[in-house]
Formats: structure tokens, C-alpha cells, sequence
């Protein structure tokens, strides 16, 4: 499988389950219910279904201190999503800018830094990348 696919597919799994429990979750269902219809209508109405079913479950889980929960949900969104993607490679676009567009609506996580780094060399050039501090000293 296509890294790029899998790693698209495990942020929007992520996000979608992260949501749940914020204000932002009507956006992201809809955003994601949205999808679905444009790229495969006819499962539309049943993964707007099992959004809310989830979102339900989370709360719950949260509630009884179940942590594996959210690690199984996020899995199974995962797994809807790259199989989205492997069906309809055309979504990712359509689903990054989704992403992007929920990406302010994530809650902190202090203890969790994000750092993306990407970078394409040819030739004989170089590339220096850091997620935070860099020293260089050329001779």
C-alpha cells in the first residue's frame, strides 16, 4: 500500500476520534458524512450512523475509564478511511482539505509536539531540517 495513502488515512482516523468529544464534532461528522456521499452515496446515511454510534461510545468509554476504547475506535476509522482511499484514490485531496480545514478545531496536546518535516533534493543539493533548534557549521 501507498505510505501516503496509510499515513493520510491514520490522521483522518485520528482526527475524526479526536473530535468526538469537542465542540467541532458536528463539522467533522458532517465533513466527513459529506465525503461519503460525494465519492460513495449510497453508504452515506449508514457512515453517519456509525459516527454518532461511536461518538457515543467514546463518551461513554470516557466516562467508565475504558482507554482502550479510543485507541479501537480510532483503528476501525483508520480502516474505513484507507479503504475509502484505496476505493477512490481521488478523495485525498478532497480529504486533506477537510482535514485541514478541522485541524484548528484539535485540542492541545502539550506533552505531544508535532513536527512534519518534507523535503525532495536533486543534484548535488542539501537539505537541513530541524524541528526546533539547528546548528551548521559548513568549512
Amino acid at each position: 500500500m501507498d505510505p501516503e495513502i496509510a499515513a493520510l488515512a491514520g490522521t483522518a482516523g485520528t482526527t475524526v476520534v479526536t473530535l468526538m468529544v469537542t465542540n467541532a464534532w458536528e463539522s467533522a461528522r458532517d465533513g466527513v458524512v459529506a465525503l461519503w456521499r460525494r465519492f460513495q452515496p449510497a453508504r452515506a446515511e449508514g457512515v453517519g450512523e456509525e459516527l454518532e454510534a461511536g461518538r457515543e461510545e467514546l463518551l461513554l468509554a470516557r466516562r467508565a475509564g475504558d482507554a482502550d476504547a479510543e485507541a479501537e475506535l480510532t483503528a476501525e476509522w483508520q480502516g474505513r478511511v484507507r479503504r475509502l482511499l484505496l476505493a477512490r484514490p481521488d478523495v485525498a485531496d478532497e480529504l486533506r482539505a477537510l482535514l485541514d480545514g478541522l485541524a484548528p478545531s484539535l485540542p492541545e496536546q502539550p506533552d505531544a509536539p508535532r513536527v512534519e518535516l518534507r523535503a525532495h533534493a536533486s543534484g548535488s543539493a542539501r537539505i537541513y531540517q530541524a524541528g526546533r533548534d539547528q546548528h551548521i557549521t559548513e568549512r
